[in-house]
């Protein structure tokens, strides 16, 4: 089994949010209120006719905060799922990030994205199946030579019904860390999704999964469509997730940040004070 080494970031737990750039007054309003800041590199990136960019004016921002601030890296697009081939332009990305800044670990969705090259909009969570198991341990473990910072994988919503699956949902986590040394990143507001939706069993699920190897927790908000609970991370936190992040916190023992997420078209219904009244919020209910 591979193994990493996950850097202590100052305080045992640390508060980390989303930064998307091109919001140079919210950045100076969060960066005193956090320990950590996510970066996206999918949505930092400028496209042209050949290949994507990271855009210069969003890395300067990054590096404005100063050197007191830490960086994770936390993609969308890798598609590290999809039975074809993943997205080596985004790759592309993360080398040019960590090229220019000093990046903590970086994470990346558990989840295909595009399907013969065209992109699904949206994440799929895979067949929990060896096959399935095969091909992500295999792609982990090029992310891992790759790249010589730990690497952590998160949990995404299940949007499909359930297939026929050899693994639970906590098994199939548990498979893919104990082979290849990845560690994970838990979302407190996707499981609550998950329990909504589909009837997932969070108790039972947290009491099978190996919390020793979580080292991110997120939080965030969404909104309810036709009933179905979505992982649109554009609300305040609701009670019920801080209770169950609290839960995660105290049984997660090498866990290293709490990250609340939010998206840039959420910027404008929040406003910069409701996101910064979250900050202080998640920070004091969690002891951070």
């Amino acid at each position: 089994m591979a193994s990493v080494t996950i850097p202590n970031i100052g305080p045992r737990v640390a508060l980390a949010t989303t930064y998307e750039g091109d919001d140079p007054a919210l950045l100076e309003r969060i960066a005193p209120l956090v320990d950590a800041i996510e970066i996206t590199p999918d949505t930092i990136a400028r496209s042209d006719k050949k290949q994507s960019h990271l855009r210069s004016e969003v890395l300067n921002e990054y590096s404005s905060v100063g050197s007191g601030k830490r960086f994770m890296a936390h993609g969308v697009g890798l598609s590290i799922c999809s039975a074809d081939a993943w997205n080596d332009d985004y790759l592309g990305l993360l080398d040019e990030l960590f090229s220019r800044l000093d990046v903590e670990w970086h994470s990346e969705h558990l989840a295909w994205t595009t399907f013969g090259g065209e992109s699904t909009g949206t994440m799929f969570a895979p067949p929990r199946t060896e096959e399935a198991l095969d091909l992500i341990c295999e792609r982990v473990a090029r992310i891992q030579d790759r790249y010589k910072v730990p690497f952590l994988l998160e949990h995404v919503i299940q949007l499909l019904p359930e297939e026929a699956a050899q693994f639970t949902p906590a098994g199939f986590l548990n498979a893919i860390t104990s082979r290849t040394g990845c560690g994970l990143i838990v979302d407190a507001y996707n499981l609550e999704c998950d329990a909504h939706n589909q009837g997932l069993d969070i108790a039972a699920f947290l009491d099978e999964l190996d919390l020793s190897v979580v080292r991110e927790l997120h939080i965030a908000g969404g909104v309810q469509l036709n009933d179905f609970q979505l992982d649109i991370h554009s609300r305040p936190a609701r009670n019920s997730t801080l209770h169950l992040a609290l839960d995660i916190i105290a049984r997660a023992s090498n866990l290293r940040a709490v990250t609340y997420e939010f998206l840039k078209e959420a910027i404008a219904p929040l406003g910069h004070d409701a996101i910064c009244s979250e900050l202080v919020r998640a920070r004091k209910a969690m002891k951070l």
